[in-house]
Order: structure tokens, then C-alpha cells, then sequence
């Protein structure tokens, strides 16, 4: 399979996940965009445990919640996750340089547990965080806005079919 056929076919499945919900776009959007969120700023292992009582409280889509948090995952944190916090590192003004950040996150992936977590710099800590709100605050919004967006268009495609197989069937009565 071609990469491009192989993308279509990931873009229409993340697409029927997104529409086949029965709820309104905003709830549906909202649950989307809180789970690019916690993909974004909470450290991978912990985002669902975030995201899914999130999405009670703010009232969000669950399956959004869950599929949200995907953008990090055990493909992409190899390059996410290094250049977050790099970015972090000169947010929170004490730049790091790209080897201390790939020894301690090398660290990280080779024991990925919460006492290696727990035993980075808090320089890193802090940059990752900071990394991850940024971005955050630029993915989410998008998320909630293409998501909502995507399931307007579906709700106003699927109700025009609907009304025009209704106006058919008046016609052949």
C-alpha cells in the first residue's frame, strides 16, 4: 500500500470516528480538543487517567477524550517530546541544550517509569510542561474548531439527504 492511499485511509477512519457520535458538534468538538490537550501537556501514560473524568466534568465526548490524547503516542513522543522541550527550555528562560534533552529523555524511554519521570532535572520538568501548554494553546483550538467544523458539514450533508429522500418518497406516492 502506497503512503498516500495508506493517509486516506487513516483520514476516513479518524473521520467516521468523528461524525458517528450522536451528539451535538460542540459536545463532540469539546471532547476532542480537551484530549489534544492532555495529549499535549500531560506526560504519555497519564492522559487518559486526565482526559476521561475531563470529559465528565466539562461535559465532553468521551471517544474524543480518548483519540485526542493519540497525537502523542509511542511513535510520535520520539519527536515531540524532544523539541517540546526544547522550546520549553527557552520559555521558562533556561535554555537546554539538545544532547541534555535526548540523554535524560533516552533515560526516560529506555525506563519508562514514574520513578524515572520523577528523577528527571526539574529544568526538564519544567520545560516540558511549558513546551506542552504551548503546544497545547496552538492545537487545541484548532482541534476544537476543525472538529466542530467537520461534524457541522456531516450533521448538514446527512440531514439534506434525508429531506431529499423524504421529498422522493413523497413523489412516488
Amino acid at each position: 500500500m502506497n503512503i498516500k492511499r495508506w493517509l486516506k485511509t487513516k483520514y476516513l477512519l479518524l473521520h467516521s470516528k468523528i461524525v458517528s457520535e450522536k451528539s451535538s458538534p460542540e459536545y463532540i468538538a469539546r471532547g476532542w480538543a480537551l484530549g489534544m490537550f492532555c495529549g499535549c501537556v500531560i506526560p504519555l501514560g497519564l492522559q487518559l487517567i486526565v482526559s476521561i473524568p475531563a470529559s465528565f466534568i466539562l461535559k465532553g465526548s468521551k471517544t474524543g477524550a480518548i483519540f485526542g490524547t493519540l497525537i502523542t503516542n509511542q511513535l510520535t513522543i520520539f519527536i515531540i517530546y524532544p523539541i517540546q522541550c526544547l522550546v520549553g527550555s527557552y520559555i521558562i528562560a533556561n535554555p537546554l541544550s539538545f544532547h541534555k534533552i535526548k540523554s535524560d529523555m533516552t533515560e526516560l524511554f529506555n525506563d519508562p517509569s514514574l520513578s524515572t519521570l520523577f528523577s528527571l532535572s526539574g529544568d526538564l520538568t519544567a520545560a516540558f510542561f511549558a513546551g506542552g501548554l504551548l503546544l497545547a494553546a496552538i492545537t487545541t483550538p484548532l482541534t476544537y474548531f476543525g472538529v466542530l467544523s467537520i461534524v457541522r458539514e456531516y450533521h448538514k450533508i446527512h440531514e439534506l439527504r434525508k429531506m431529499k429522500h423524504q421529498h422522493s418518497d413523497k413523489i412516488q406516492k
